[in-house]
């Protein structure tokens, strides 16, 4: 396992190639738009990017949108990139712009995965999400070519109000679908997303325990963005199983910044968070803690995506818990969970407040209660 050091390297990088998009979402964080933005990142300079971050040991390499399939020059920056010993993935819209040939020139290049967004198991609830009608069924379309290619495939599904119902559904049709990973975010209400979309505290603790058992006999993967505290549902719930199983254990031991160690969910060895071993780049190379955080901290135009990484003060301030306000700062989860700091910010207009849609109480608030 590569030796990880958030406050140097991150572990994923998220870079928004275009913000083209001919798709209508309502959850949008991009607002994206139908025309790529004239300033948006040259090949000249995406290929210097490439370069800059895998000097930064490495990392993942996702290339989004907008619909980054929009961009002409894609495969030509992702066959730079996998030449370069990176791993690379893409997460296009399924459009008229997703066609087999395209497909399989992204096999032949060699990326990584390919994820498609599948935000339903209905097209009157994907339809409704993603504001296209006939998306559903052009989705499994361009679903179907890639299993016909034997690609790897992620399924991508923003989890609100407009689905919560329905996620039994949901599971059933990725399982059928035979994806690798259903990576599964949870709304922040930033872009075109809206806070009354979003699923309340208690939802958000009933869907991280749902998808802790549903782990235990799923044929794929299952990763959360935007829920850090799911992890700390998941070593609560080991927890209790290991203490079922032994008899009572010292229940500190399960507080370890390698949470991995504990979920199981084949995600980064260390907990990721926005600005902390994550980082995004715009479309015109505006750097963000995330793509759910839009504050600048710089641009690669102007300077290398590692000096921005490693020096922002708003970056060094994020990979601080001990910074956190509120419940957070206090909790002793924060070192693995720490909250989601974009949907913090995005509720609160404070990066470092708590996390709005948690509902535990940590350990040092309960204590102070009861010697009061």
């Amino acid at each position: 396992m590569r030796h990880l050091d958030y406050d140097k390297n991150p572990f994923i990088v998220i870079w928004e190639v275009t913000r083209a998009c001919e798709l209508r979402c309502v959850h949008c964080r991009a607002d994206a738009q139908m025309e790529p933005h004239p300033h948006e990142l040259t090949n000249k300079e995406g290929i210097k990017l490439i370069d800059d971050i895998f000097e930064m040991n490495n990392p993942m390499l996702v290339f989004t949108g907008g619909d980054c399939m929009m961009r002409d020059d894609l495969f030509e920056l992702a066959d730079y990139a996998i030449k370069k010993g990176m791993r690379v993935s893409i997460t296009p819209s399924a459009t008229k712009n997703v066609t087999k040939e395209r497909m399989l020139e992204a096999k032949k290049v060699g990326l990584s995965r390919w994820g498609f967004s599948l935000d339903g198991p209905t097209p009157e609830i994907h339809d409704h999400f993603r504001g296209t009608p006939g998306s559903f069924n052009l989705t499994l379309d361009k679903i179907k070519y890639l299993i016909e290619l034997a690609m790897p495939l992620q399924i991508n599904t923003v989890i609100s109000k407009y689905n919560y119902d329905a996620l039994e559904q949901m599971a059933a049709l990725v399982e059928e679908l035979e994806v690798a990973m259903w990576y599964i975010f949870f709304l922040v209400p930033t872009g075109r997303g809206q806070l009354d979309a979003c699923l309340t505290p208690i939802e958000h603790e009933k869907v991280f325990l749902w998808l802790y058992e549903l782990n235990k006999t799923s044929p794929f993967d299952i990763k959360t963005t935007a829920a850090q505290h799911h992890r700390r549902v998941v070593i609560q719930q080991k927890t209790k199983e290991k203490m079922v199983k032994k008899g009572i254990i010292n229940y500190e031991d399960a507080i370890s910044d390698t949470a991995s160690q504990f979920d199981g969910l084949k995600r980064a060895p260390k907990g990721v968070n926005d600005g902390n071993g994550f980082i995004f780049v715009s479309h015109i190379g505006d750097v963000m803690p995330s793509g759910l955080l839009p504050i600048t901290v710089g641009n690669v135009k102007k300077k290398a995506l590692k000096m921005i990484y490693r020096e922002s003060p708003i970056l060094k301030e994020l990979r601080n818990p001990d910074l956190y306000k509120g419940k957070c700062g206090v909790c002793e989860y924060r070192y693995v969970c720490g909250g989601s700091r974009s949907r913090s910010y995005a509720v609160t207009g404070n990066y470092m407040a708590s996390e709005p849609f948690c509902v535990y109480i940590p350990k040092a608030i309960r204590h102070n209660k009861s010697e009061e």
